[in-house]
């Protein structure tokens, strides 16, 4: 319960820090809207028609009400509800971080684990070299490197765009979305994958491993039962942080790949000086990190008992 009231005050400072940064971008929003051959009258019609010569104080505790009751505001581009038009451009942003993280484990478990077990040997040297490159490598440049080889090279996946469910079926929507979940995933699994064998070299240094062992079990079930389920909880962490930052960060990724998701819409907000569509994008990225680390920290009880919430 604690917890859930201390995302209160969270969300409060970060509704306020985002609308001061979105009212500080220079432009004006009616102008914009009405065009460059809009007058000076027109213009100040549309401001006083969308409440923005109120004061900024008068704005935000409007805004802030709104919010309390579900009402995120009128896009001012859209000029439908923010609710709307997020749930219409939520599906391919949910389903590229389900698979990018889908993707990210796939890969980072293993070749952590693979580290682990071959500590200082070739396997631990090549995994680790390609996890410091996956650390190092930003996911914008390699999505370009994907489109450039697999896009237009070797035309095997669709360079750009997206396909919706109720058109082309599921199938097709992640054969469109494949390019920028590797791009996103492999560069998550980077993290995951260090984190893996750092986790892992800990447990196997116990005496528990050692008395499996002599013990005669097999290495794969002392690996797989005894070292990596009591390795979990630093990985479950790190996994959890990159669907938190997925959440937010498939914005360049999703521009890219010219996908009409939520992070290219709050992109062309920017530039559109949309206030309510910024302000929601943000809000609901700090909400989707609270929520996933709220979820994490259930899930730690899960690999170890020891760990129990009232």
């Amino acid at each position: 319960m604690r917890r859930l009231l201390s995302v209160i005050p969270i969300l409060l400072v970060v509704g306020i820090v985002v609308f001061m940064i979105a009212h500080l971008i220079p432009g004006d929003p009616a102008a914009l809207i009405l065009g460059s051959e809009a007058t000076i009258d027109e213009i100040q019609a549309l401001r006083e028609d969308m409440g923005l010569n109120d004061p900024l104080v008068v704005q935000f505790v409007n805004w802030g009400k709104g919010a309390l009751r579900g009402d995120l505001g009128d896009s001012l581009y859209f000029n439908k509800p923010v609710i709307e038009v997020f749930l219409s451009r939520m599906e391919p942003s949910v389903l590229l971080v389900i698979m990018a993280i889908t993707i990210s484990i796939l890969i980072g478990i293993p070749l952590g684990i693979i580290a682990a077990i071959n500590r200082n040997k070739i396997g631990d040297k090549i995994a680790m070299v390609l996890s410091l490159v996956g650390i190092s490598t930003p996911a914008f440049w390699l999505g370009l490197m994907l489109i450039m080889l697999f896009g237009i090279i070797w035309p095997i996946f669709p360079a750009v765009g997206y396909v919706p469910i109720r058109e082309g079926g599921l199938l097709k929507s992640i054969y469109y979305l494949t390019l920028p979940a590797l791009a996103l995933g492999l560069q998550r699994s980077a993290g995951i994958a260090r984190m893996t064998r750092s986790s892992m070299l800990d447990v196997l240094n116990n005496d528990f491993i050692r008395t499996a062992r002599a013990k005669g079990l097999s290495e794969l079930k002392v690996i797989v039962k005894h070292t990596l389920k009591n390795a979990m909880i630093p990985v479950i962490t790190q996994i959890g942080i990159s669907v938190a930052h997925l959440c937010g960060g498939a914005v360049v990724t999703e521009t890219i790949f010219n996908i009409p998701g939520v992070g290219q819409m709050a992109v062309a907000a920017i530039g559109r000086r949309d206030y309510a569509i910024i302000q929601a994008h943000v809000l609901l990225v700090a909400c989707a990190f609270i929520i996933v680390n709220l979820i994490i920290d259930m899930l730690y009880s899960v690999f170890d008992p020891r760990i129990e919430y009232n």
